[in-house]
């Protein structure tokens, strides 16, 4: 169970800190949800405490985690399919693991991607989606702002 202030990390949503726990009624049944204030986008999300250990939330990185997620951007990229449709596949499966190096593999392929031959729509929007829910762990686990994260993202990708 997490309590109010701890910096947790909702798969697909991003990282956050619990505001508060709070009990609603939703059809007809009285609930508990903790209520994440993400530090990207200003946004507040109410998750169910119940669903917690299925859903995969986790505690944010560490300070010393955050820096290999860092320099794992800047390793060699391995060649992806050129299927986009299975492409993007394998990479909706490792954002949907919570797994904060998976979704920095998507980051970085996606980026180096993009920059050698262009992204499909739907790419340009998992590559955003992605780099928002890195930018917030990070952002949490460095106590930086999200620009210098993204700054330092795209700067240490290596084409």
């Amino acid at each position: 169970m997490f309590s109010i202030g701890d910096k947790i990390v909702y798969p697909m949503h991003g990282a956050g800190i619990i505001e508060s726990i709070e009990e609603r009624e939703i059809l007809g049944e009285l609930k508990s949800y903790y209520v994440m204030k993400m530090p990207v986008g200003d946004m507040k999300v109410m998750i169910p405490i119940n669903n917690v250990d299925c859903i995969g939330i986790r505690d944010i990185i560490n300070r010393n985690e955050a820096d290999k997620v860092f320099n794992s951007l800047e390793t060699r990229c391995d060649e992806q399919t050129s299927n986009w449709n299975k492409r993007y596949r394998e990479n909706m499966i490792k954002i949907k693991s919570g797994d904060v190096f998976e979704v920095a593999d998507v980051v970085k392929s996606l980026v180096i991607r993009e920059r050698h031959r262009g992204l499909s729509t739907g790419e340009r929007k998992m590559l955003n989606s992605a780099k928002q829910i890195l930018i917030s762990e990070l952002v949490l686990a460095k106590n930086m702002n999200p620009m210098d994260v993204e700054n330092i993202i795209n700067t240490r990708i290596s084409t």
